[in-house]
C-alpha cells in the first residue's frame, strides 16, 4: 500500500482572508479557500460565483482567426465540399459533433471523418486526406488535432485541399502550412487564455462565425453541453475561461441536452440525477470513449449529432455494450501488466515503468498505464504492437514533465504528441530496448524524490462543527470543480468511529464509517473511504485519526444527507510527517 504524503496549502494573507469574510458574510473556512483560489475581493467573488458568458474573450483575439472565418465563408458562398475532421477521444468527437451541428444549420455541403484508431493512428492521417479527394472536398477543418501534421497538410495541399487546424497541444518548432492555425498555445497568438480543449477551440471558432455572420447567438449556446464533456473529459483546468463555458454546459446538459447526449445520459444511469463534472469524467465520457476503443470513434459522433430520439437510445445500447467490453479487456491488460512487473527483477530500483506486450488492445493501455500509476506510482508508458510499429500510451506523475522526457528520447521514435501528463508515441521495434533505457535515465536523473510520493493536497483544516447545511450550500456554489479548481479537501484531526464502522464492497476493499468528534460526540457523521479497508483494524478498536476528506452528498432511497469521502487516514504520525 502506497503511503501518501500530506501538504496544507498556504492559507492566504490573514487580511485578506478576514475583508473577504466581512464583505461576503460567510464563514472564514470558506472565505480561505476563495483566496486560495484568487478571490480577493468582492468583484472576484460575483465573478467566480456568477459566471457570465459576456466574460468570454473575443473569439478574433486568436491568431489566424480572421483567416479561418473568411476561408469557411468563401467556401460555404461557392458551395465547396468541407470536412469535419477530429480525434476519435471525447475531445475529438464532441469537437467534430459541435462544428458539424453548427454549420449544417447554416450549410449541408459537410461531411465528417472520424480516424481508425487502428489502421490510421492519432491524428490527421493519408487515408483521411485520400477519402476528402475522393469525396471532392476543398477545405478540411481538423479539430483536436493537426498541430504538428505538417506532412499531412502539405499532401493535402498537392490534392488541392486547404486545411484549418483547431488545436490546444503543444506545436513543434515549424508550424503546419494551414490556411489557419488555431492554437492558444503558439508563441506567437495573443489569445489572453491559453488552456482551452480542443472542442473549446472549435467552439472559438463557431463563435467568431456567428459574429461575423451575424447569427443567432442561441444556436451556439445550445451546444455547450458537448463543450462541457470535452473540459471534463480531457481534464483541462476549470478556470477563466473554461469555468464560465463548463458552468454554463452543465446548465445545458442538466436542463436541455441534446438527444444523443441525453441517451446517454439514460443508459449511464444518470436520469433524474443533477450532473456534475464528476459524473462526466466517470460515466459518460468513458462510454464515448469505448466506441473509439472497441470499435470506431465515428459511431460516438452519429450518435452526439443524431436528431431522432429512438434512434438516439438504440445507438447509446450499443457505446454501452463497447463499454462494458472495454473494461473487460482493460481489467485483464491491467492484471497482465501487473504480473509482468512483478516478474522483473530490477523493477523496484527503477523510476519508471515501460512495458510491452504485443498482443495488448491498443485501445485501453491509457487506461491501463493509469491503472498501474495507482499501484506503482511513477511516470509510466504502455506498448503494443500495430500495423508493424510499436505504439504506446504514457502517464505521468504530479509535477513531472512526461512530454518533455519523452522529447528528449525523439531519435528513437517515429512520432509522438501530447502534453506533460499524458502522451503517445510510436516507434521501431528495433528502438525498444533502446528507449526504455533511455526514457529510464531520463526520468532517473530529472524527477525528484518527491515526485515518486503521491500527495493529498489539503486545502484547509476544519472541525465537524463547521458542516452546516448553510457551509455546504455556499461550498456548491464554488462548482464546476476540476484541474485548477479542485473540490476542497479538509483536515480534521483526532476523530473516531463510533463502533459501527464496517467493511463494504464486493472485495470489503471499502471502508464505511460513522465519525465522531470528542467536540461534540452526539453529532455523527456518516464517511466512505474507498480502498482504505487497511486501517479498519485499528480504527474499529476506537482508536482516533485523523483525517482529509471531500464533502459531498449521498442519495439513498430517496433521501440525501451530507457525507464524508475520506481520502486518506493516519492513525500514528501527525501529517505531514
Amino acid at each position: 500500500m502506497i503511503t501518501k504524503s500530506w501538504i496544507i496549502k498556504p492559507k492566504g494573507k490573514e487580511d485578506e482572508v478576514n475583508h473577504l469574510a466581512g464583505v461576503l458574510g460567510i464563514e472564514k473556512p470558506l472565505t480561505e479557500l476563495l483566496v486560495q483560489r484568487g478571490v480577493k475581493n468582492f468583484e472576484e467573488a460575483r465573478s467566480f460565483f456568477r459566471p457570465s458568458l459576456e466574460d468570454l474573450h473575443d473569439p478574433f483575439l486568436m491568431q489566424d482567426m480572421k483567416a479561418a472565418v473568411d476561408r469557411i465563408n468563401l467556401a460555404m458562398e461557392t458551395n465547396e465540399r468541407i470536412l469535419i475532421y477530429g480525434d476519435y477521444d471525447v475531445d475529438g468527437t464532441t469537437s467534430v459533433a459541435l462544428m458539424y451541428t453548427f454549420l449544417t444549420r447554416h450549410y449541408n455541403n459537410i461531411d465528417f471523418y472520424i480516424p481508425d484508431r487502428y489502421r490510421e493512428g492519432y491524428g490527421v492521417s493519408t487515408l483521411g486526406i485520400d477519402y476528402a479527394a475522393d469525396s471532392k472536398v476543398r477545405l478540411i477543418i481538423a479539430l483536436d488535432c493537426g498541430i504538428k501534421a505538417n506532412h499531412r497538410v502539405a499532401y493535402a495541399r498537392e490534392k488541392g485541399i486547404d486545411f484549418i487546424i483547431c488545436d490546444h497541444h503543444t506545436p513543434g518548432d515549424e508550424l503546419p502550412a494551414a490556411i489557419a492555425v488555431l492554437d492558444p498555445k503558439r508563441k506567437d497568438c495573443p489569445y489572453p487564455f491559453k488552456e482551452l480543449s480542443g472542442c473549446g477551440v472549435g467552439f472559438k471558432l463557431a463563435q467568431a462565425l456567428t459574429v461575423k455572420n451575424n447569427l443567432p447567438k442561441e444556436d451556439l449556446n445550445h451546444l455547450l453541453d458537448l463543450l462541457a464533456v470535452s473540459i471534463a473529459s480531457d481534464i483541462v483546468p476549470i478556470i477563466g475561461e473554461n469555468r464560465v463555458l463548463a458552468f454554463y454546459g452543465l446548465k445545458q446538459l442538466n436542463e436541455n441536452p441534446g438527444k444523443g447526449l441525453n441517451a446517454i445520459i439514460k443508459v449511464s444511469g444518470l436520469k433524474d440525477k443533477y450532473l456534475g463534472i464528476d459524473d462526466i469524467v466517470f460515466k459518460i465520457g468513458p462510454r464515448i470513449n469505448a466506441a473509439g476503443r472497441i470499435k470506431s470513434g465515428k459511431s460516438s459522433v452519429e450518435l452526439l449529432i443524431v436528431g431522432d430520439e429512438e434512434e438516439a437510445i438504440t445507438m447509446s445500447n450499443q457505446i454501452d455494450e463497447y463499454n462494458t467490453t472495454r473494461r473487460n479487456i482493460d481489467g485483464a491488460i491491467t492484471q497482465e501488466a501487473l504480473n509482468l512487473i512483478e516478474s522483473l527483477p530490477d523493477f523496484k530500483t527503477r523510476k519508471s515503468t515501460v512495458l510491452y506486450n504485443g498482443s495488448w488492445h491498443k485501445g485501453v493501455i491509457g487506461i491501463v498505464a493509469s491503472r498501474l500509476i495507482e499501484t506503482y506510482y511513477r511516470p509510466t508508458i504502455i506498448l503494443t504492437e500495430s500495423n508493424g510499429f510499436i505504439t504506446g500510451s504514457a502517464r505521468s506523475v504530479v509535477g513531472f514533465d512526461l512530454y518533455q522526457a519523452i522529447d528528449s528520447c525523439s531519435d528513437l521514435l517515429e512520432n509522438f504528441g501530447g502534453h506533460m501528463y499524458a502522451a503517445g508515441l510510436t516507434l521501431r521495434e528495433e528502438n525498444l530496448k533502446a528507449f526504455q533505457n533511455r526514457f529510464e535515465k531520463v526520468v532517473n536523473e530529472t524527477i525528484s524524490p518527491e515526485m515518486l510520493i503521491p500527495v493529498v493536497e489539503i486545502d484547509t483544516e476544519l472541525r465537524l462543527s463547521d458542516i452546516t447545511p448553510k457551509f455546504y450550500r455556499i461550498l456548491k456554489q464554488f462548482e464546476p470543480f476540476g484541474p485548477g479548481n479542485m473540490a476542497p479537501v479538509f483536515l480534521t484531526e483526532n476523530v473516531s468511529d463510533n463502533g459501527s464502522g464496517s467493511l463494504v464492497g464486493s472485495t470489503r476493499d471499502h471502508l464505511r464509517l460513522n465519525i465522531v468528534h470528542e467536540d461534540d460526540p452526539y453529532r455523527v457523521f456518516p464517511g466512505i473511504g474507498f480502498n482504505l479497508a487497511h486501517h479498519y483494524k485499528k480504527i474499529c478498536q476506537g482508536i482516533g485519526f485523523d483525517m482529509c476528506y471531500t464533502i459531498d452528498e449521498n442519495s439513498f432511497r430517496g433521501k440525501v444527507s451530507l457525507q464524508l469521502k475520506i481520502k486518506d487516514i493516519k492513525t500514528d504520525d501527525p501529517p505531514g510527517k
